[in-house]
């Protein structure tokens, strides 16, 4: 009891705490909230839109959390952040169960502190997208499964399956197919691969398709091929074949990743794993199964081409119980580790999280143009990137102003990148000249918008950069290059 009482303090501290003042950013948490927020306004919990239009980027379950959670507190940050927090809450837990069932409650116990306070995890638990639900039910998949082998219940094999469906309902195919191949390598180095004949029951698979067609069904039948295309061919085959950021694809990405992420673990882990190498001859099943679940995932993402932070987070809970194995006899280090973790990760929240999501969200240029909104007014937005998180806060259409030969490289197209571009455009030559128009313009773009806009415009708002950002600038370009992060500028019809 003792430990589950620490267990939840953690969760508070370290999940929680900052869900209701943290801004939306750009541009994933941008797209998930606003998705969620529209969906919400129509009426409609099962086909995702935004910016007025269907869009087929991720399967429901986020959405419905969303939803869930934007009906039950209202729509704002706490809301967004909540089931984030929640499941990283319960991803801890399940990993104090599984170490706990593993081996004892003092590994089960020390895993899940390791998680919690590793910085990947921390960031996550705050942030507005689909990862922690995948972790949870990707994992429960597996752990299921694995404790079902163990002890010979095939019960057990109806819940992983379930969990599998549930984890496709959140990130697509592969919610089942990784744990597939992480079980069928697990079996083949066990020598048992006449098992998968247990395993694949028809019972499993009807109710694996059931939960499935809850929502893929229904969308094929209403919205046929355009869904198809678009969820299947742009957010999943092409995610893998072709990068979508082609300088994070390099072959050491992920040892990166995880060297900061584990944080402030790394150092550790990496001893931890070379004696678990040396020994390697002698690993029990279960050190087969949790290296195996480990390797699989980071091996099979560095294999694909898009490349994302955040995907080999279910990697993190197989990895943190053969940690824990290590720290067992080390505990005063595991303490001391952990301690610092709980003082210094609220610090990062305040002076560091808070600002940085401040400089990367819409919210003060929101506050600056809302007051001068009314219905004859046109909204529109130039810069780099656009921000989904203005139109989330303004709640008004806000088009993306483009130059006539930019517009031409960056209009969707299928089966291409530029398909996620579903924003609405205008070019410079199509500003109405019977409107009010307000522009939020980045100050990096200031002087191209200067340049294409015609008319008197008149400087009503600057949004400034924070301090945290200014002082990354000093410290990485040896100067700050802007002071400001945005201007709003108005002309009169």
């Amino acid at each position: 009891m003792v430990n589950i009482i620490c267990l939840f303090l953690v969760a508070l501290l370290l999940f929680f705490m900052g869900s209701w003042f943290i801004p939306i950013t750009d541009p994933t948490e941008a797209v998930y909230t606003l998705t969620a927020k529209e969906m919400l306004s129509a009426g409609d919990w099962l086909s995702p839109r935004i910016y007025g239009d269907f869009w087929f980027d991720k399967p429901i379950m986020f959405y419905w959390e969303l939803l869930v959670a934007y009906k039950v507190f209202g729509v704002g940050e706490f809301a967004s952040r909540f089931f984030p927090a929640l499941f990283a809450t319960l991803g801890m837990f399940l990993t104090y169960f599984f170490g706990t069932k593993l081996y004892n409650r003092k590994i089960g116990f020390a895993a899940a502190i390791i998680l919690a306070t590793s910085l990947e995890y921390w960031y996550l638990s705050h942030a507005v997208i689909t990862d922690m639900t995948l972790l949870v039910m990707f994992s429960l998949t597996l752990i299921t499964f694995y404790l079902g082998y163990r002890a010979g219940n095939e019960r057990l094999y109806l819940i992983s399956f379930a969990a599998s469906g549930v984890a496709v309902l959140t990130k697509g195919p592969i919610g089942f197919f990784l744990p597939g191949l992480i079980i069928l390598i697990f079996l083949a180095w066990q020598g048992d691969l006449p098992h998968l004949r247990k395993l694949f029951r028809v019972k499993n698979f009807l109710l694996l398709a059931a939960i499935v067609a809850l929502w893929y069904l229904p969308m094929t039948l209403i919205h046929g091929t355009e869904f198809i295309e678009n969820f299947l061919g742009v957010h999943n085959f092409l995610r893998a074949t072709v990068s979508e950021y082609p300088k994070t694809n390099v072959w050491y990405y992920y040892l990166l990743i995880s060297l900061i992420g584990f944080f402030p673990w790394s150092i550790l882990l990496i001893v931890g794993a070379i004696k678990n190498c040396r020994r390697l001859p002698q690993l029990d099943m279960s050190e087969k199964f949790l290296i195996v679940w480990a390797l699989t995932v980071v091996i099979f993402f560095q294999l694909c081409a898009t490349k994302y932070v955040t995907y080999t987070l279910p990697a993190m809970i197989p990895a943190v119980i053969l940690a824990a194995k290590y720290f067992v006899n080390r505990w005063k280090i595991f303490i001391g580790v952990s301690a610092g973790a709980l003082i210094v990760y609220p610090l990062i929240l305040f002076l560091v999280a808070l600002p940085a999501a401040e400089d990367n969200s819409g919210q003060r240029e929101a506050e600056i143009i809302l007051p001068l909104l009314d219905e004859d007014t046109c909204v529109v937005s130039h810069g780099k990137e656009y921000s989904g998180s203005l139109v989330f806060y303004a709640g008004t259409k806000i088009y993306r102003l483009e130059t006539r030969e930019n517009f031409e490289l960056v209009k969707p197209q299928k089966l291409t990148w530029t398909s996620k571009n579903v924003m609405p455009f205008m070019t410079f030559d199509e500003l109405p000249a019977d409107k009010k128009i307000l522009a939020v313009v980045s100050v990096a773009y200031d002087k191209s918008f200067l340049d294409n806009a015609s008319g008197k415009w008149e400087l009503v708002g600057e949004v400034p950069k924070s301090a945290i950002e200014s002082l990354a600038e000093k410290i990485f370009y040896g100067r700050e290059r802007q002071e400001l992060k945005s201007k709003i500028y108005r002309r009169e019809s």
